[in-house]
């Protein structure tokens, strides 16, 4: 297979692992949720509960710590996931400066100076950058800046901490326009702070070129001939005149590899850590955990002789730190960069050797120690090779000890999850279902039955009702007669027209404007409008009838069935909420309440009937002849109007007329005042019938009360339910965390 062949199925291998973290990850953020709730819960319990136990036992339960430990879990299986999922194997080369880095990846790649910069005098790459290959475009970057706040949190704000200046600056103007602070006399250490205050200082010197590009948006894309100066610390003749790359957090170059079958592979340059730039370090570790799938530690020895230095060894020890879960001499190769007499470090062949033999001795631990000349293609290509073979090799028996590492972490929240929840349990030692026995028993006495109990005052209250609204259905209704009287005395008190001071001259005026034969009947109609506008207020009579008759039955439900602690409205309005409180399920008994609650008489329809036959003496046509639809004359009209009937003539037939309805309606009217009482008596009948009588009524009304019993006997059920309530709810919540901790939910394995 060829190497693009190889790398493509390196990097399938772990597509199936990335989803299954992911689904890992959901599971774990579900869970962190469903503890807050708890959380929240048990908060609310302690100030609910008296039972100096139950406080001590809830005080018990702490998830704060498996909270911590899960947000970090989260940032961990990030990492793995992103690891997982790339397109690109990453491999980053990292060691101290003037190594031979950069060459080495320019040998991998085929690459120039231009995109990936080197230098032979003093430190050249100034920030990180990952090469990528794509054939289709023109090489260019992509560059990341700091903003001013992460400028001065991330990389300023370190120096002051580490070398104690003091009140670190708060703005970018208050860092230009202050100078530094002295370094302290007794800070420990002489060279070292020394030499990280003398970065500081070029940090401040030449805050005026690059600090316009703290404000850009990033990223921002260059061309391949500036990837040098944001990228690098110095020129290609060595000038340490390039200050950009201070205000930059990483670049992304993107061009095409002249080894285009290792375009699968993402390459990861490191500034050269020994600098004495504090941060770089830090920075180190973030992208290994984060961009590297695969280390290069890489080494020149000096041809003047080397050994193994104390900085070799640190630099080691940052790069293991960055690969906690997993020992890094798997994940890692040293090159030991070979040179010849050609080159300005001459022939070091014998030092690599050297080194090679004694890389055990200083414990740095790696799968391979390779010698390589890093400006050689041919043993760079050799060196890829090697890797290649090696992760093809290896890398899912890698990934899956990577895995396990964080799937140990996982069953180790798994079981302190567990231990917690097993407090949550015991929390109230009462068993539930037995309590919810003894509530039963108690609940089914105190409703009862035929006999006894609840159902019995209500069935009984309510007959009583019914009996005494039975006797009353046969006699008149006080509150319509009292309103038949007022609208008849209002007629006769003021009868329109009639009544007017100016009566005979209007008539006169409007027999003069329409005659006679058309005066006579508009004052009939006006009459007729006027009367029967006096008998509306009628209908308030009629629903303040209805409205007393539901309160009766409202005072019998409340006396009886207690039912005002659940509704304290009246009328109509009891039984409205009533039925909404009612579950659908309870079809009868709901439809009892809703059946009583639409109940109404009206004017409309009870009264307006009888009256409208009684003011046919104040109209001026009769009935249909039932020949072509025609109309009759009135037969016994009280004017028979001329050309030559006065306004006398019609005043005195308007009042004939008039006197006649009022007397006639009057009669009819009092002939309805019983059927007000006899409607209210079907009414309550009616819903009886519907919320007693129905066969398995009672068991409605049974289940109904059940959700109801802690509100409706609360001297009895009140603490009763509040507690059976709070242990449900608390439960309910233990059990929702149980069910999403699962084992099973945080298995990594495929």
């Amino acid at each position: 297979m060829n190497r693009t062949t190889v790398i493509t199925s390196i990097l399938e291998k772990r597509k199936p692992l990335a989803g299954r973290i992911q689904l890992v990850e959901g599971n774990l953020k579900t869970l962190s949720k469903a503890m807050y709730q708890l959380e929240e819960s048990r908060d609310r319990l302690l100030k609910q509960v008296d039972d100096g136990n139950v406080i001590g036992k809830l005080e018990e339960i702490n998830f704060s710590n498996i909270q911590l430990t899960i947000a970090s879990e989260l940032e961990a299986l990030t990492k793995l996931k992103n690891r997982f999922s790339r397109d690109s194997l990453n491999i980053g080369v990292v060691g101290r400066a003037r190594q031979g880095k950069s060459r080495l990846l320019q040998s991998l790649t085929g690459l120039s100076a231009a995109e990936i910069p080197d230098g032979d005098r003093q430190h050249c790459t100034g920030v990180r950058s990952t090469i990528h290959h794509n054939s289709k475009v023109d090489a260019y970057g992509e560059v990341w800046f700091h903003t001013e706040r992460s400028f001065l949190d991330d990389v300023i704000a370190p120096y002051y901490e580490k070398l104690r200046l003091g009140i670190k600056p708060i703005t970018l103007e208050e860092f230009a326009n202050k100078p530094l602070p002295q370094l302290p006399q007794d800070i420990p250490g002489y060279a070292a702070p020394g030499a990280m205050y003398e970065h500081l200082k070029r940090y401040h010197t030449h805050l005026d070129q690059y600090s316009h590009l703290l404000r850009e948006t990033s990223p921002r894309i260059i061309q391949k001939d500036e990837i040098r100066e944001y990228v690098s610390q110095d020129t290609p003749d060595g000038q340490r005149i390039l200050f950009n790359y201070l205000a930059v957090k990483e670049v992304k170059i993107t061009c095409k590899f002249s080894n285009v079958d290792i375009g699968k592979i993402a390459l990861v340059d490191m500034p050269g850590l020994g600098d004495t730039g504090l941060g770089d370090e830090e920075r180190l570790i973030q992208a290994l955990g984060k961009d590297i799938d695969f280390v290069l530690f890489v080494r020149m020895p000096k041809s003047a002789g080397d050994y193994w230095a104390d900085v070799d060894v640190k630099l080691y020890d940052t790069t293991r730190s960055a690969l906690v879960d997993l020992p890094v001499n798997l994940w890692s190769f040293v090159v030991l960069n070979r040179t010849n007499t050609e080159s300005n470090n001459g022939d070091n062949f014998k030092n690599c050797q050297d080194l090679l033999n004694t890389v055990d001795e200083k414990h740095i631990k790696v799968e391979k120690c390779l010698i390589a000349n890093c400006a050689n293609n041919t043993e760079t290509s050799q060196l890829l090779d090697t890797v290649l073979d090696y992760l093809t090799n290896n890398l899912t028996l890698l990934d899956k000890q990577y895995t396990s590492t964080c799937q140990k972490r996982l069953l180790e929240i798994h079981q302190a999850v567990n231990a917690e929840l097993n407090k949550a349990k015991t929390v109230f030692n009462q068993n539930l279902e037995d309590d919810s026995q003894e509530i039963e028993e108690l609940f089914s006495d105190l409703f009862g039955d035929s006999d006894n109990g609840w159902w019995k005052d209500v069935a009984l209250g309510l007959q009583t009702l019914r009996t005494e609204l039975w006797y009353l259905r046969q006699t008149p209704n006080e509150e319509l007669y009292h309103g038949v009287m007022n609208a008849i005395k209002n007629c006769e008190e003021n009868k329109g027209i009639l009544s007017s001071q100016k009566a005979l001259e209007e008539i006169n005026n409007r027999i003069m404007i329409i005659s006679a034969f058309r005066a006579y009947p508009d004052y009939q109609d006006e009459l007729r409008v006027f009367i029967s506008q006096r008998f509306l207020s009628l209908d308030e009579n009629l629903k303040r009838t209805v409205e007393l008759v539901k309160n009766q039955v409202v005072k019998v439900l409340k006396e009886k069935g207690r039912l005002g602690i659940i509704s304290n409205a009246e009328g109509s309005e009891f039984f409205s909420e009533i039925s909404q409180l009612i579950p659908e399920r309870f079809t009868k008994l709901k439809a009892g309440f809703r059946i009583i609650a639409d109940f109404q008489l009206s004017y409309r329809g009870l009264i307006l009937p009888r009256i409208r036959q009684h003011l046919d003496g104040l109209t001026n046509i009769s009935a249909m002849t039932g020949q072509s639809g025609g109309i009759s004359e009135q037969q016994d009209k009280t004017l028979t109007v001329s050309k030559d009937t006065t306004a006398e003539d019609i005043f005195t037939a308007l009042e004939i007329d008039y006197d006649k309805a009022i007397n006639t309606i009057k009669p009819a009217i009092e002939e309805l005042l019983c059927e007000p009482n006899e409607a209210a008596h079907a009414m309550v009948e009616e819903f009886i019938d519907n919320i007693i009588r129905q066969k398995d009524i009672q068991k409605e009304w049974k289940n109904f009360l059940r959700g109801l019993r802690g509100q409706i006997w609360s001297e009895i059920f009140g603490k009763k339910e509040k507690d059976r309530e709070m242990r449900k709810k608390w439960i309910e919540s233990v059990n929702q965390v149980n069910i999403i901790n699962e084992l099973e939910s945080f298995n990594l394995a495929q």
